[in-house]
C-alpha cells in the first residue's frame, strides 16, 4: 500500500506557540525566542501533526550552543555586521539573524531547508522587535553567485556530507570577499587546522541536547582567506 503524503499544518507559528516557551536566551539575555522543554515530545507531536515519521529533530525549538556563541560575539562586535548584508546559514530558531539586526546589519537572511525553523524565526524575530528575510532554498546544493558582507553558521558540522557541503560554499563565500565566522562546540567534522578561533565561552545547554550542561564553545574564522 502507498504511503499517505504528509498533511500540512495551516498555522505553523500557532503550533509553535501552543508547544514552546517564550524565554531569554542563556548566553544572549537580550534576546528571546520560543524554546522546547524537550525534543522527543515535540518530535512526536510534529510528526502526529503532519501524519509522518522520519522526520528531522526540531533543531528550531532550542538555542543550539554554536548558535548561542555567535550571537553574543556578533551583540559584542557588532562592527562584524553592522551596515552589512548578512546570511545566518542554517538558522534554525533564528537566533543568531536576531542578534545580527541588533547590532545594526543592514539585512539578515535567515536560511533553513525546514518550513518549521523558518516559521519559528518569524516569529522569534518580530518578538525581538527586528525584521529577517528567510530563504528555504538550500544554499549548499547550488551556487548562484549570490553573494553577503558576512556569513554566521552556528553548529553545522555535526554531520559529514552537511560539513563538507558548508565547507565548501563558506570558502567560495570567503573568496568572494565575505567575513565567515562559525560557531562551534567542539562539533566532529569542524576543520578546526583551517581556522582561527576569535572567542571563547562556556555556554548553558539543555541536557535534553548535550552531555553537558555547559559547553566550551568557540567562534571560528576561516584562517587561509
Amino acid at each position: 500500500m502507498p504511503s499517505q503524503p504528509a498533511r500540512t499544518i495551516a498555522d505553523p507559528e500557532a503550533f509553535i506557540r501552543a508547544n514552546t516557551r517564550l524565554r531569554p536566551v542563556p548566553l544572549v539575555p537580550e534576546i528571546s525566542i520560543y524554546v522546547a522543554d524537550e525534543a522527543v515530545p515535540l518530535w512526536q507531536m510534529t510528526e502526529d501533526e503532519l501524519g509522518a515519521t522520519g522526520l528531522p529533530p526540531p533543531f528550531w525549538a532550542f538555542a543550539w550552543a554554536g548558535g548561542q556563541a555567535l550571537a553574543r560575539y556578533v551583540l559584542d562586535h557588532p562592527d562584524t555586521v553592522r551596515g552589512k548584508r548578512v546570511l545566518d546559514l542554517a538558522t534554525g530558531s533564528g537566533l543568531v539573524s536576531i542578534a545580527a539586526m541588533k547590532a545594526g546589519a543592514a539585512s539578515a537572511d535567515a536560511a533553513d531547508i525546514d518550513r518549521f525553523a523558518l516559521a519559528a524565526a518569524s516569529l522569534n524575530a518580530r518578538q525581538n522587535g527586528v525584521t529577517i528575510a528567510v530563504r528555504s532554498e538550500n544554499l549548499l546544493m547550488s551556487d548562484t553567485g549570490e553573494a553577503w558582507d558576512t556569513i554566521l553558521a552556528g553548529d553545522i558540522f555535526y554531520e559529514r556530507d552537511t560539513a563538507d557541503a558548508a565547507w565548501t560554499f563558506l570558502t567560495r563565500q570567503a573568496a568572494r570577499g565575505a567575513t565567515i565566522l562559525i560557531g562551534d562546540p567542539g562539533r566532529t567534522y569542524l576543520p578546526k587546522d583551517r581556522l582561527t578561533s576569535l572567542a571563547e565561552y562556556r555556554v548553558p545547554v539543555t541536557r535534553d541536547l548535550e552531555d553537558i550542561e555547559i559547553k566550551r564553545t568557540l567562534v571560528w574564522t576561516i584562517k587561509f582567506l
